[in-house]
C-alpha cells in the first residue's frame, strides 16, 4: 500500500468525503452571550439551539468542524443502543430507562427536524435498526430487551425476520430511526450558525476557562467574554479531572468496504461477542458497508492492524465486501453508570456547563444533552436534565484487584519507561517508541528521512505517559483520550498545552526499514 493509500485509510469515510471547512482563527477579543468550546456533535447542536433562541453564541473548534469524535462515528441515528434498556432499567430504574428512550427519540426527530429547516445535505434517510442474535443466550436477551422496550413505549417490536446476508434466529427491530453522513451533517450545523448572532472559530484551541462574570475563555489567539460558557469535548477541559475520575476511555475501529449494496434500508449491531456493527451507505456513487467492532477500554487492547484485520475479514467472508478503502479509530467517554452527563460543570458551578459521558451513541445522545444544557442556559429546565444531571454522585471508575484506579494517572510515568535512549538508532522511518532518557520517558520519532525527534512523554493533562500510535501517527494518552501531533501540539483535549521539546543525547539518523 502506498503512502496516499495509507493516507486514505487511515481516515474515516465521513472525513475524506467531505468538503473542507476553512473557518478563521480567533484573532483577538470579542464578546456573546454564549462560549460553546467544541465543534462536535453537542456543541455544534447546543450553539446552534442557543443563537435561535436569540442569544449571540460563538463557537470554538481546535482543529476543524467534524474532526474529532463525532466525524468517526458510524453515522447511526438511533434510540436502540444495543442492548442498553436492560442495563438501564435494572441499575436505575424503569422510569430513567424511560426516560432515556424518551431523549434519544427526540433527539432523533430534532435532528430530521433541522436537516429538513437548515437544508442540509447529509444523506439523511430514515431506516430500521436492529439488535440480532445468533446463538440462544443473545436470543434471550434480545427477547427481554424487546419486550422491556415496547413497555417502555418505544418503536419496538421482536421479529425473526433480519434482513442480514446470513442467518439470525432474531433480533430487536426499532422502527423510524435513521442514518446520516456525519461530517456532513456537522458542517450544515456550523453554516447554519455562522454569521447573524452566530461565529464560528477554527483552529482556535481554548488555553483556559476562567470563571467569574463574565467567564473568560482563553485562546492562543484571542479571549472571549461570555455570560455562559458550554464545553462539549469528548472528556471536558476546564474540570480539574472531575469526569477522568467518573468516566472511562473505550476505543473502537471500524472499515468501511465497497461492496454491492447490502440491501434494505436497516442498520445492526450484534447481541453475540464479539460485538459487530454494520450499516450501508451510498457516497458519490459508490456503495459501501461499515463494520465496527473490536472495542477495548483504554488503556490496553494494542494490536490495532489486527483488530482492522479481523472487521475485514468478517465484511469479505460474511457481507461479500471488498478489501477496506478507509479504516479509523475513535476514544469514547463511557460513564462509569451509564448515562450521560449535561449541566454545570462541577456542584456550585452557575455559568461553566458541561457535556460528556456519551457512551458511543453520540448522534443521538450528544443531541439530547445539548438540548438540555441549551434550556439550562435559556433559564428552563429540560425533562431529562435530572437523568443527565451533572452533579450526580456516581460510582468512579471500577478498580483493578490491587485497588489501583485503572487510570493510573499518578503512576503513569514509571508505567511508560522503555528502553534507553541509547536504543533510539533502533527505530526505522515512520516508526516511534517511548525511551527513558536521562530518568525520564521521551517520545521519540524517526520521520521518513530517518531523522530522530524527541519529546516529552508525559501528557500535559494529568501527566500519563503517551503511547506512540502508528495507525494516524500521534502520540495518544491512554488515560484520557488527549492526542498529540508528531510536533507535540495538541490535536484532541482534554490537554491544552503541547509536549514539552526534548534534546537527544545523539541525534543520529535511523536506518533504513529493512
Amino acid at each position: 500500500m502506498g503512502h496516499a493509500q495509507e493516507a486514505q485509510a487511515a481516515a474515516s469515510l465521513w472525513l475524506a468525503s467531505a468538503p473542507a471547512t476553512g473557518y478563521p482563527a480567533l484573532a483577538g477579543d470579542v464578546e456573546a452571550d454564549v462560549a460553546v468550546v467544541g465543534g462536535g456533535i453537542a456543541g455544534l447542536t447546543a450553539a446552534l439551539e442557543l443563537r435561535r433562541r436569540g442569544l449571540a453564541v460563538v463557537l470554538l473548534e481546535a482543529a476543524r468542524v467534524g474532526t474529532g469524535v463525532s466525524g468517526n462515528t458510524t453515522g447511526k441515528v438511533t434510540s436502540l443502543h444495543r442492548l442498553a434498556y436492560t442495563g438501564l432499567a435494572a441499575a436505575h430504574g424503569l422510569d430513567a430507562a424511560r426516560a432515556y428512550g424518551e431523549a434519544n427519540e427526540a433527539a432523533i426527530e430534532h435532528i430530521a427536524a433541522t436537516v429538513q429547516a437548515e437544508g442540509i445535505d447529509c444523506g439523511f434517510r430514515r431506516v430500521a435498526n436492529y439488535t440480532w442474535a445468533e446463538g440462544e443466550e443473545a436470543l434471550a436477551r434480545v427477547r427481554a430487551e424487546a419486550e422491556l422496550a415496547q413497555e417502555l413505549g418505544l418503536p419496538a417490536s421482536y421479529t425473526t425476520e433480519v434482513p442480514l446476508p446470513f442467518p439470525a434466529k432474531g433480533a430487536v427491530r426499532f422502527d423510524r430511526q435513521a442514518q446520516v453522513h456525519a461530517v456532513r451533517y456537522l458542517q450544515g450545523l456550523a453554516r447554519a450558525l455562522d454569521g447573524a448572532g452566530g461565529a464560528v472559530f477554527e483552529q482556535s484551541r481554548v488555553r483556559a476557562i476562567r470563571d467569574g462574570a463574565p467567564v473568560l475563555v482563553e485562546t492562543e489567539g484571542g479571549r472571549v467574554r461570555a455570560r455562559d460558557v458550554v464545553v462539549a469535548t469528548n472528556l471536558p477541559i476546564g474540570d480539574h479531572g472531575r469526569f477522568a475520575r467518573l468516566c472511562r476511555l473505550h476505543r473502537s475501529y471500524v472499515v468501511a468496504s465497497p461492496t454491492a449494496a447490502l440491501g434494505g434500508d436497516a442498520t445492526f449491531i450484534s447481541a453475540d461477542e464479539p460485538m459487530r456493527s454494520i450499516l450501508g451507505t451510498r457516497i458519490d456513487g459508490t456503495d459501501y458497508i461499515l463494520v465496527g467492532g473490536e472495542g477495548h477500554p483504554v488503556p490496553g487492547g494494542g494490536a490495532p492492524g489486527e483488530r482492522f484485520g479481523r472487521l475485514a475479514t468478517y465484511a469479505r467472508e460474511r457481507l461479500g465486501a471488498g478489501e477496506p478503502a478507509y479504516q479509523w479509530s475513535t476514544q469514547d467517554c463511557m460513564p462509569s453508570d451509564g448515562l450521560p452527563y449535561a449541566g454545570p460543570i462541577a456542584p456550585g458551578a452557575r455559568h461553566i456547563h458541561v457535556i460528556t459521558g456519551l457512551r458511543k451513541w453520540g448522534l443521538t445522545n450528544g443531541t439530547a444533552a445539548a438540548l438540555v444544557v441549551a434550556d439550562a442556559v435559556s433559564g428552563l429546565r429540560s425533562p431529562w436534565a435530572g437523568l443527565f444531571d451533572s452533579t450526580r454522585d456516581a460510582p468512579p471508575v471500577p478498580r483493578r484487584e490491587d485497588g489501583a484506579a485503572e487510570d493510573r494517572a499518578a503512576e503513569a510515568a514509571p508505567r511508560g519507561r522503555g528502553p534507553s535512549a541509547a536504543g533510539a538508532p533502533q527505530l526505522g522511518p515512520g516508526q516511534g517508541a517511548v525511551l527513558d532518557l536521562d530518568g525520564e520517558p521521551a517520545a521519540v520519532y524517526a520521520d521518513p528521512a530517518g531523522a530522530l525527534h524527541a519529546l516529552s512523554a508525559a501528557c500535559t493533562h494529568l501527566g500519563c505517559t503517551v503511547e506512540f500510535n502508528p495507525d494516524q501517527a500521534t502520540w495518544d494518552c491512554p488515560c484520557h483520550g488527549s492526542r498529540f501531533s508528531l510536533e507535540g501540539s495538541p490535536i484532541r483535549g482534554p490537554a491544552t498545552t503541547p509536549l514539552r521539546q526534548r534534546t537527544l543525547p545523539e541525534a543520529r539518523p535511523a536506518p533504513e526499514a529493512g
